[in-house]
């Protein structure tokens, strides 16, 4: 309702009414009391007001605003101070459009998850933050029980997500779309908001949430990607909760951080950073982890201990080990019978004589590892020093890949597929899948170059893997070094 003010000479045009939105101006879409403009579905009692925030909780049904018939935003600025609960799922969608059951059909999703559990055969992987199924955040970044804010911007086919001023998203819309989509009509155009109640045992709130609208014609400088296979697949494998996670990163080379998160949200694949530690490596003792995480600390993406040669384990003490997202080493560092210490990939370092007995010993060295070191995934499977490497099918014989595939299982240590190495062959990957191993992806940079996961892809493919199959990391109080004898 419009109500035309006259103070002295002057006309004021007042709008009572919640959610008329000027363009350029702030514009509140939530009056803090009521949901005055907005419009329930399904089970509309799922949401309440209670101490100033719209509360979803209870079956499903979804909260759209409806304001006073202009509720169509194409471009626009969006905030929201957000709270979830322990385990709670819910998500706020724009560019949607009501409807009356099921999940919205209509838009895109930004994901509200810290912590839900398996909810029966399914773990959701999309974490706070996510651009539902097309940029996935796979680390939580926020806690439950404590308020965030949520910012997204769209423009053109541009949008950004921001949570507590920590950018999450950068997509580019291609200019064809790319199926399969979670929605039957996700693609950016315009349209309303709406907030989720997923479910009985998922609380969220949401407060103060304000919108600014933008020019139509607004859009930023940016390119469009380029529409090829693997970036198909990706969305494809992200659309069916796949953890597009390339585990193996490294900041080298010159690489920063900054340029590596910057990758991470314009490819869509999260990245957990791993510090090199060891005997002669750039961290050899507790200072030097805690230096690391701090440096690594509120970052989105996962922290990674490379524990390095078969030294590392009297050299840091549990405690700090735990604080790492996860472990991971591999058998590239060895000693032979003899004590003779080799670093597989440095030529001169390597002696291997008799070909069968440097295998047989080199199996040995990696069931060794599997079955006494503390680690959550090993790396760079199946490696082979140059000298021998052109033999790899000959010499990695099934009883061989068994011994090394059976240790991981049994000691619950997932398998990673190195695209930098093409690493292991699809027959390893096949043999390991029917024996219930895990799977993580890996590029293990050696320079500022991250490398693309086209070989994990292909694999993922080949090998038909899904969500299920890849690896997740363990909780606190049940990572290998705290649980393992």
């Amino acid at each position: 309702m419009m109500t035309r003010l006259v103070l002295g000479g002057l006309a004021v045009l007042a709008w009572a009414q919640v959610g008329w939105a000027q363009e350029g101006a702030w514009t509140p879409l939530f009056d803090g009391q009521s949901l005055k403009g907005w419009k329930a579905a399904e089970n509309p009692a799922s949401f309440q007001v209670k101490d100033g925030a719209i509360v979803a909780v209870g079956p499903r049904a979804h909260l759209f605003y409806v304001g006073d018939g202009q509720a169509s935003f194409k471009n626009f600025e969006l905030q929201a101070e957000v709270m979830a609960k322990p385990g709670a799922n819910s998500g706020l969608f724009f560019h949607t459009a009501f409807q009356d059951k099921d999940w919205p059909e209509q838009g895109f999703e930004v994901q509200v998850n810290n912590s839900q559990p398996r909810q029966g055969n399914y773990l959701e992987m999309k974490k706070t933050g996510s651009l539902y199924g097309v940029r996935d955040q796979y680390k939580a970044v926020v806690r439950d029980n404590e308020w965030f804010q949520l910012r997204v911007t769209v423009r053109g086919n541009h949008v950004l997500i921001w949570v507590n001023d920590q950018q999450l998203v950068d997509y580019v819309e291609p200019a064809e779309a790319v199926p399969p989509t979670h929605g039957k009509h996700r693609r950016l155009s315009s349209g309303t908001f709406a907030l989720q109640a997923h479910d009985p045992a998922s609380e969220a709130r949401f407060k103060n949430l304000r919108v600014k609208r933008l020019p139509d014609d607004a859009r930023d400088n940016v390119t469009p990607p380029v529409v090829d296979d693997a970036y198909r697949q990706i969305l494809a494998l992200q659309d069916a909760n796949f953890p597009m996670v390339n585990s193996h990163v490294h900041l080298k080379g010159g690489l920063t951080l900054e340029e590596a998160l910057a990758t991470s949200r314009a490819t869509g694949i999260g990245y957990g950073i791993a510090v090199n530690c060891g005997l002669k490596f750039a961290v050899t003792n507790d200072a030097g982890i805690e230096a690391y995480l701090a440096s690594m600390k509120n970052q989105p993406a996962y922290v990674a201990m490379q524990a390095e040669g078969r030294e590392w384990v009297h050299m840091f003490s549990k405690e700090a080990i735990a604080k790492f997202d996860y472990v991971f080493t591999d058998s590239m560092t060895i000693s032979d019978d003899e004590g003779h210490r080799m670093r597989l990939w440095i030529k001169d370092e390597v002696v291997v004589g008799d070909k069968q007995k440097f295998m047989d010993t080199l199996v040995r060295r990696a069931v060794g590892i599997l079955n006494t070191e503390p680690i959550d995934i090993y790396v760079n499977p199946t490696y082979l020093p140059e000298v021998i490497a052109s033999e790899y099918d000959t010499l990695w014989t099934e009883a061989r890949m068994r011994q090394v595939i059976d240790a991981a299982v049994k000691n619950g240590v997932a398998i990673e597929i190195n695209s930098r190495f093409r690493l292991p062959s699809e027959k390893f990957i096949k043999m390991a899948k029917a024996a219930g191993a895990k799977f993580s992806f890996g590029t293990n940079n050696a320079e500022n170059q991250i490398g693309d996961i086209n070989y994990c892809l292909q694999m993922a493919k080949a090998c038909g893997l899904t969500w299920e199959d890849m690896f997740v990391p363990k909780p606190d109080g049940q990572k290998p070094v705290q649980v393992k004898r």
